[in-house]
């Protein structure tokens, strides 16, 4: 049993993402989008580097190199799904990214972004609704506190999953995009969870984000898609 419980958990795992969110809020007339994401790599890089100890290894019971296999495969589909999600709801239009700020957002979107939201999302919430919903079925007075005071994320089987546990981790993803991205977001997320069940491990949802990410920007640099940035 892990000595760390939940509410000492929750920092580690929160704070990569709410650093980028901070910085991503800066406007470009104090920070240029190059400093932007500069900062954003330095900081959450950190945060990352922190936290380390304190998560769930990546690494599931299966091999390392079917998770990476079927993590990209997926992150390949998953990019044809978002684009193919997105288009109906008439994205906005988009302005072209000079090269320096674009290779360090296409940077922190393969290295960063795909870490700290799997590790937040199917890592901690995920898996804390989980054991929310073990200690509702347990008869404990208030299962919520005893999931978050009691409980350690860490300590969940690989794959474990409920219903509500899904609908939760998906609906917060989706709400950390744009509205026009929602329906491409919500089974986009649905994905990702599906990857956690079916292979038991994060890697595999990490590596599978990270395909879709750069699949992405391949494709709006060379079709000029820039409404899809």
């Amino acid at each position: 049993m892990s000595e760390l419980k939940n509410r000492d958990l929750l920092l580690p795992y929160v704070l990569p993402y709410a650093l980028y969110v901070l910085v991503a809020s800066v406007p470009t007339d104090i920070l240029p989008r190059e400093a932007n994401y500069a900062v954003r790599l330095v900081l959450v890089g950190a945060a990352l580097a922190w936290g380390w100890k304190r998560y769930s290894p990546l690494r599931g019971p299966g091999r390392v190199s079917i998770s990476i296999g079927v993590g990209i495969l997926a992150g390949l589909i998953g990019t044809v799904v978002w684009i193919a999600l997105i288009q109906p709801f008439d994205p906005p239009a988009g302005v072209e990214w000079e090269l320096l700020p674009f290779v360090l957002r296409v940077v922190a979107a393969v290295a960063l972004v795909p870490l700290f939201e799997e590790l937040l999302l199917r890592g901690f919430v995920l898996r804390l609704v989980v054991q929310w919903g073990e200690a509702k079925r347990a008869g404990e007075e208030q299962p919520f506190g005893v999931a978050l005071d009691e409980r350690s994320v860490n300590d969940v089987a690989p794959g474990a999953w409920t219903l509500l546990a899904l609908v939760i981790s998906t609906v917060l993803f989706a709400l950390g995009h744009a509205e026009h991205e929602w329906v491409a977001a919500i089974a986009y997320g649905l994905l990702m969870a599906g990857l956690w069940i079916l292979r038991r491990d994060l890697l595999t949802c990490v590596v599978a984000h990270a395909a879709t990410n750069g699949a992405l920007a391949a494709y709006v640099m060379s079709r000029g898609a820039w409404e899809l940035w």
